[in-house]
């Protein structure tokens, strides 16, 4: 067949199917022109969905007649004033979007250009372009879009229902509303609106609409961001670990302003909580990036969704390295959802399956000779245990320390100070697991496993850092058995595991033995357990990967097997040494797979549970 050009009307149709996916992708479009046209107000509008109408109203700079012919030509652009596409300065520049829109749509642009005196409209049905028109109309630019794919009806057929297309018109529009806390947007059917978002101005403006659009709970637990290196400045906010989504549908990228996907900031972003965060959450993260603009290509994706960076080891390791230090400095710092899900809990009525409590065995004050009645500042002073004998035995799994001899005024003297350290003093041990501590303003509860395991793997972490983990030989060489690939796995990689402070040979075609272990690991009861761990890690990883490249999910199995174990009974001071441990150890607000370390209850809170307040 001869060759021979297409038609400018297809072409166009061809080009709307690249920019033009379904509605959401229109409004993008639409919205950013606005945005580029210097528009203080977006107000959008959509029926059915955007199928049967999409209206995009702003009060940006307007266009006169001889502009809105312009407009819906193809690859006619204001925003290339130079015909430099390594510096582009403008969310739009393709001059695609309009003719794509009118070649599959009816279109109606009216606009008012600032300072004119009246309006112009201009019809594009189809392809095919109608002439001005004077209209009526305020300064700015209404673009209308009718019968979303009437000219190719096969696009239609693979739209979602009327609500699935409207959440992402709103995700659309949430997007670049993040970017610009300064414009206002609205999205509406005509009449309820579904999205109203405000201008914030000030400082704290983008904090406060990142609240509007992710949620208020993401403005009490993000950390601040604000970094630079070579000309490349990141700021933003990250989302603590423990405040975290099954998915990483928000984590949100702006690059000069325009918001992108790009796998690049997502490995960063992930490798940045390696080793706070299970592996199957993602943290919530809103990254702005601002960079000269010839050192990243917004020009390789037709929908502007994707970029290139020059230098994509340095902004990787901007966001690495800036994420981490936010992290580290934010301490034992957890999430405050975790508070309003204890008191949530303990709010809740008894589930009618549950079984009802009744004490281990009745118990009641008994009567105290006067001389023997303590005084306000003494009873204050003592531990629970002294206080009220009987209380341990008469609820289950609670362990209260004996009290401190009445001559040790001293002893008593600094537990009550110690409440005034950030997670207080220790008071009691539920089930062997939690202890309960005394702070000023309320209690807190803490994981005793979890809290432990952070507190080693930051050690370890150390230890490495400074030249290696010293090492303690076990009294009786443990043997373990495995399958032999298991074996052959472990053998293969015995220098790496020595480094690492975990000595073991060969014991046959089954088993090896474990020689030395860790000395920052104690003494630990299941070293059979943490080798099986390590040989199904390798499994997984198999046998390309170094373990210097896996070193930090190392450490951690390391430190989970070398923690206070939940069940054990720990002494008064073993609890308080942990709480001050965790006070001066970074990131302690959650252990190595991102669970949450401690709960932290106000006096206020617990006033309102009891009917107080």
């Amino acid at each position: 067949m001869p060759i021979r050009l297409l038609p400018p009307t297809l072409v166009n149709r061809i080009a709307a199917g690249e920019v033009v996916e379904r509605p959401a992708s229109a409004v993008k479009e639409l919205v950013e022109n606005a945005l580029d046209a210097g528009a203080k107000r977006i107000d959008v509008v959509l029926a059915e969905g955007g199928q049967s109408l999409i209206s995009v109203s702003d009060d940006g700079a307007g266009m006169a007649p001889d502009e809105l012919a312009l407009a819906v030509e193809r690859h006619a652009t204001s925003k290339l004033p130079d015909d430099d596409l390594v510096r582009i300065r403008f969310l739009g520049f393709r001059g695609e979007a309009l003719p794509s829109i009118g070649s599959v749509a009816r279109l109606t642009l009216t606009s008012r250009k600032r300072g004119a005196d009246s309006g112009w409209s201009l019809t594009v049905e189809g392809g095919e372009k109608g002439e001005p028109q004077p209209a009526a109309h305020p300064p700015g630019t209404r673009v209308e879009v009718r019968d979303l794919f009437f000219a190719t009806p096969a696009r239609l057929k693979f739209l979602k229902a009327p609500r699935t297309e409207t959440s992402h018109a709103i995700e659309v529009i949430e997007r670049l509303a993040m970017a610009h806390p300064d414009i206002s947007f609205s999205l509406s059917d005509g009449g309820r609106r579904s999205l109203d978002l405000p201008a914030r101005g000030g400082e704290t403006a983008r904090l406060a609409r990142l609240a509007q659009v992710v949620g208020r709970e993401f403005e009490a637990n993000a950390l601040a961001l604000d970094a630079e290196r070579e000309g490349v400045r990141l700021t933003g906010w990250a989302g603590l670990p423990t405040y975290n989504r099954a998915t990483a549908a928000q984590q949100y990228l702006f690059v000069n302003g325009r918001p992108v996907r790009d796998r690049l900031v997502i490995g960063a972003v992930r490798g940045a909580y390696q080793d706070v965060l299970a592996r199957d959450r993602h943290p919530v993260v809103a990254l702005f990036l601002d960079l000269d603009p010839d050192q990243v290509d917004v020009n390789v994706h037709p929908a502007k969704a994707e970029v290139r960076f020059r230098d994509a080891g340095l902004v990787r390791g901007l966001i690495v390295g800036a994420i981490r230090h936010a992290l580290t400095a934010a301490g034992h710092r957890a999430t405050s959802t975790l508070t309003n899900d204890a008191l949530g809990a303990l709010g809740r009525p008894p589930s009618p399956t549950a079984a009802p409590y009744r004490p281990v065995s009745s118990w009641s004050p008994p009567p105290r000779p006067p001389s023997a009645a303590l005084s306000a500042g003494q009873a204050a002073q003592a531990p629970l245990g002294g206080a009220f004998p009987g209380l341990a035995e008469s609820i289950p799994g609670l362990f209260l320390p004996p009290a401190a001899p009445s001559g040790d005024a001293g002893i008593a003297d600094s537990a009550h100070a110690a409440t005034d350290y950030p997670l207080g003093a220790a008071r009691a041990q539920l089930h062997d697991t939690y202890i309960v501590a005394e702070t000023q303003t309320g209690l807190v509860i803490v994981d005793q496993h979890a809290a432990h395991e952070r507190l080693v793997f930051e050690r370890m972490k150390q230890a490495l850092a400074e030249g290696g983990v010293a090492r303690q030989g076990l009294l009786l060489p443990e043997v373990v058995e495995l399958g032999e690939p298991a074996v052959a796995r472990l053998v293969e990689r015995i220098e790496e595991l020595a480094a690492l402070g975990l000595v073991i040979e060969g014991f046959g075609a089954g088993a090896v033995v474990v020689r030395e272990v860790p000395a920052l690991l104690g003494e630990m009861s299941d070293v059979a357990g943490l080798v099986r761990d390590l040989a199904d890690e390798l499994a997984e990883w198999g046998a390309t990967t170094a373990l210097s490249d896996r070193l930090l999910d190392v450490c951690a199995t390391l430190a989970c097997h070398g923690s206070v174990r939940a069940g054990r009974r720990l002494s008064l001071p073993e609890m308080n040494a942990l709480l001050r441990r965790m006070e001066t150890t970074p990131l302690s607000g959650q252990c190595n797979h991102g669970r949450p370390t401690h709960v932290i209850l106000g006096l206020n809170d617990i006033e309102k549970l009891f009917g107080r307040r």
